[in-house]
């Protein structure tokens, strides 16, 4: 067997060699990528959603704080009616 033809055969099978690993390689890579594309995805979602739930539970908090102004005011409004009458029958205790 002539050396050029031996070399030309070794050139070649490298050559092919090259290109599958270089292949394998590439498909590997993008099939990682895809991995940790979706893995960012899914923990976006998940803040996502997370940071939804809270501001729903703001929301019933809000809600609930602003009810208890309600009440508080009401209550307040009582007392400044109850102590302007205790005034009243204090000025008149006075008088006497």
């Amino acid at each position: 067997m002539d050396w050029s033809v031996l070399t030309t055969i070794i050139a070649a099978l490298a050559g092919i060699s090259g290109i599958l690993l270089g292949w394998h390689g590439k498909t590997k890579s993008y099939r990682d990528e895809v991995a940790k594309e979706a893995t960012a995805d899914a923990s976006l979602q998940t803040d996502v959603s997370y940071i939804k739930t809270g501001i729903v539970d703001i929301r019933v908090d809000i809600r609930e704080i602003g009810k208890r102004m309600d009440g508080l005011s009401e209550r307040i409004t009582r007392v400044e009616e109850s102590a302007k009458q205790a005034h009243k029958r204090l000025d008149k205790l006075e008088d006497k």
